[in-house]
């Protein structure tokens, strides 16, 4: 399993929730883009966002590299600020 982890800066709570709602009925990732799974970490007080893009391969997240990077900028929580990516080597739940 591969990760993307894209943190914004700026983000708007309100632009952020209408994002959300607007969503909420879509069943599954934007054309092009072969996630598996998301999650959105926000700290309001900061006004940061943390956005977590899970892949089954590493083949799967670059060849979803240039639709995430063409994102129209108000389809995005905030500012980009950065980009990580890598294989998960280790989890656990507890």
């Amino acid at each position: 399993m591969h990760m993307r982890v894209v943190r914004f800066t700026d983000v708007d709570p309100e632009h952020l929730e209408s994002q959300f709602q607007a969503r909420s009925e879509e069943t599954g990732p934007p054309e092009g883009v072969k996630a598996k799974a998301i999650q959105v970490v926000h700290d309001p007080d900061q006004r940061t966002a943390v956005v977590i893009q899970h892949f089954e391969s590493e083949q799967d997240m670059q060849d979803s590299e240039a639709a995430l990077d063409g994102m129209d900028p108000s389809d995005t929580p905030g500012t980009r600020a950065s980009v990580d990516r890598g294989e998960i080597k280790f989890e656990r739940s507890l």
